[in-house]
């Protein structure tokens, strides 16, 4: 197996624009997030993500007490930072890429600090780690060979996990 492994790897570094460049840290956030979100959607949204979806399930366990919105402080505080600063969006805003279905108002208002309501951090933060599952997921992010995500794909790791642990079916 570590040899298949190996070999994909190396696969990579030879055809896949920018892999080359990138460092082990970088490839280990990545792929490491790629199977946090198959498990992920398999455990926590039936084997189905979509954006009203998750809005769905943040609205239950809203309903159910168990949203837990100060848990993801951290990772809401470094994308607040990503994404707003002196005032007003980041370059990198854009780049999330958020569709209508992906509530860009709120996303916007909870980035800003404007809204605080633990519901819709909860939701603007999944939200985040949603469009950064499409855009590595539909080819967006080889658009720049990958660069600069090692931090991205960790903080959403992260939310990934603590999902996983709070409203997952983990044996």
């Amino acid at each position: 197996m570590k040899e298949e492994l190996g070999a994909s790897e190396q696969w990579l570094e030879a055809r896949a624009p920018g892999f080359s460049n990138l460092p082990e840290p970088d490839r280990r956030a990545i792929f490491d997030f790629a199977f946090l979100w198959s498990l992920f959607e398999a455990q926590v949204m039936d084997n189905f993500a979509r954006a009203d979806r998750i809005r769905e399930k943040v609205d239950a366990w809203a309903a159910a007490g168990t949203l837990g919105a100060d848990l993801y402080d951290a990772e809401l505080s470094y994308f607040r930072k990503r994404y707003f600063a002196d005032g007003k969006l980041t370059r990198h805003f854009p780049f999330l890429d958020l569709r209508r279905s992906d509530h860009p108002d709120l996303v916007q208002a909870v980035v800003e600090g404007a809204n605080n309501d633990p519901r819709d951090r909860v939701l603007a933060l999944l939200m985040i780690v949603w469009r950064l599952r499409n855009n590595l997921f539909h080819g967006a992010k080889w658009a720049y060979g990958l660069r600069d995500q090692r931090v991205n794909f960790a903080h959403a790791n992260q939310v990934l996990m603590r999902l996983l642990e709070r409203h997952g079916q983990l044996g």
